[in-house]
């Protein structure tokens, strides 16, 4: 029987880049015009923070993949040209799975485009996010669908509304070994709908974040002032829905009745979060939000990006 690791391995640096594939802890991997903004942000703050391992499937490798297709008909089914990119892949994810002592490791497959949560926009909830992804057969699909959401209806509308390009769209697609968390957090730098600086928002639930982000349960909402890193609100929601791993990827189910009044976060972890979101402000120079989890009792980040839509307070 494997066991269960989620701990950051040591030395994925050492692994030679492949081609079209970039590791997120190597240098080249913080360059977000070859790995887009998602990983390129993940990758710089590698040094700070625990962060799950993983590698990034390029730019590049999008361009070679597309090639023989119309770019600006959309949607198209892209697929990875011949055997070359699929071993490629299929290396790396071994390569993964050796560094956690396992032999198929559970992955998140993320999309990573070219110009997303850049000053101006952020294509969060366009692509398509693949969670509990195993085995090789299955990263591979997974990769393929990721680069197909570009070109969906509505990740090319959206384009259009704020000014991107159709012509030149660039999807890198980044996979992480999967962190099934215990707790799952969002947290804002500044208020998203006040535009109030001063203080951290923290939305938590039960289980992995999809259900956060999807908005398909109420969280648990706390309110950390900056200024002196204290707690000044709680309000603990009735959580009824978890999203949670399966063999078959991620399933929402129900949260235990036991569970749904309890805090998915007690006032030190609340506390924890805060100052990781304070500190990705400042290595980042602007608001942001964070996406976290906790797992065995440990914070980990899964995306930090800036805040693109804030609504500025009207006085009086």
């Amino acid at each position: 029987m494997e066991t269960e690791t989620i701990d950051p391995p040591t030395g994925t640096n050492q692994a030679a880049p492949r081609p079209g594939i970039v590791w997120l802890e190597d240098a080249l991997c913080r360059d977000a015009s070859i790995v887009g903004a998602k990983a390129a942000n993940l990758s710089r703050l590698a040094a700070h923070c625990t962060i799950p391992s993983g590698f990034c499937i390029t730019g590049t490798a999008f361009d070679v993949a597309t090639a023989s297709g119309s770019r600006s008909a959309g949607p198209m089914p892209p697929a990875l040209q011949g055997p070359g990119l699929d071993n490629e892949v299929v290396g790396a994810y071994q390569t993964l799975g050796e560094l956690y002592g396992v032999a198929s490791p559970a992955v998140a497959v993320r999309s990573s485009a070219m110009d997303e949560d850049g000053g101006d926009a952020s294509f969060a909830g366009q692509h398509e996010t693949y969670l509990n992804v195993v085995g090789s057969d299955a990263v591979l699909e997974a990769i393929r669908r990721c680069w197909t959401s570009a070109f969906t209806p509505r990740a090319l509308e959206y384009r259009h509304r704020r000014g991107c390009e159709r012509e030149r769209i660039h999807a890198a697609v980044l996979v992480q070994r999967m962190v099934p968390a215990d707790v799952s957090a969002v947290a804002f730098t500044a208020d998203p709908v006040t535009g109030s600086p001063q203080e951290v928002l923290i939305n938590a639930s039960w289980g992995l974040g999809e259900s956060i982000v999807g908005g398909t349960v109420m969280p648990d909402t706390y309110r950390v002032r900056k200024a002196d890193l204290t707690v000044t609100a709680v309000e603990i929601a009735d959580k009824r829905r978890m999203t949670v791993g399966t063999a078959q990827g991620s399933l929402e189910v129900d949260v235990p009745r036991f569970l749904r009044a309890q805090p998915a976060l007690d006032e030190e972890q609340a506390l924890e979060v805060a100052r990781l979101g304070i500190s990705l402000e400042a290595e980042m120079g602007r608001p942001v939000d964070i996406e976290c989890a906790y797992k065995y009792g440990r914070l980990f980040v899964l995306q930090c990006r800036p805040i693109t839509h804030v609504v500025a307070s009207v006085a009086g």
